[in-house]
């Protein structure tokens, strides 16, 4: 398995990718039963999302490869339980299993998806919910990408550690199904809807 943990963090503060996904994803906390919210936070990075979570009520427990994020995380939000691990650790076996998964602008990163998807079902409880949020690909975003000439930028085929994955609703719908969850919602946030930049799945373990 590659190396997965030189991607850098500096800092830990919420991303500008976050003013898009953070109103849709407090409107599904806010739909969930489990009270206290107790989530597992799968590619944490420095811990800002998870800082989020916890000022909203959430007892929060968060993972990821990068030890500069956790580095970061714990120097930012030392009230917070963070570990480096990923999606390619037997986390359920260390950590049990949840209500709620969250993982946000990951699967684009992972190089084995399956195995994400099995991480993400494994951790959570019988009926538990998963967040999992990444860049949304479709006909008229991607045609409007090769007629404004950003493909390169936007499939950044420079960055280390960057994007190696682009997931339409229908691949990543496949790949949550083949791990046993059944995906209840997709929303398409940022931009109008078929040029979204992103789309969260909501989705619960059978």
């Amino acid at each position: 398995m590659p190396d997965i943990s030189g991607y850098q963090y500096y800092g830990s503060h919420l991303g500008c990718h976050h003013r898009y996904l953070l109103p849709a994803i407090e409107s599904v906390l806010s739909t969930l039963k489990s009270q206290p919210k107790r989530v597992f936070d799968l590619g944490c990075g420095s811990g800002a999302f998870a800082s989020w979570l916890t000022s909203r009520g959430c007892e929060v427990i968060g993972c990821d490869p990068s030890p500069t994020g956790i580095a970061e995380a714990k120097k930012a939000c030392p009230g917070i339980s963070f570990h480096v691990g990923s999606c390619y650790d037997p986390l359920h076996e260390k950590f049990g299993c949840f209500p709620i998964v969250t993982s946000l602008e990951v699967v684009e990163h992972v190089y084995s998806p399956r195995e994400f998807a099995s991480c993400v079902t494994n951790l959570l409880v019988p009926g538990g919910t998963a967040i999992i949020s990444t860049p949304y690909h479709g006909y008229a975003k991607n045609l409007m990408l090769a007629a404004t000439g950003k493909m390169d930028a936007h499939f950044t085929a420079l960055w280390d550690h960057g994007h190696i994955k682009f997931w339409s609703v229908k691949t990543l719908s496949t790949l949550l199904a083949e791990s046993g969850l059944r995906v209840k919602k997709v929303i398409r946030v940022g931009r109008v809807p078929p040029l979204a930049k992103s789309m969260i799945f909501v989705a619960e373990r059978r």
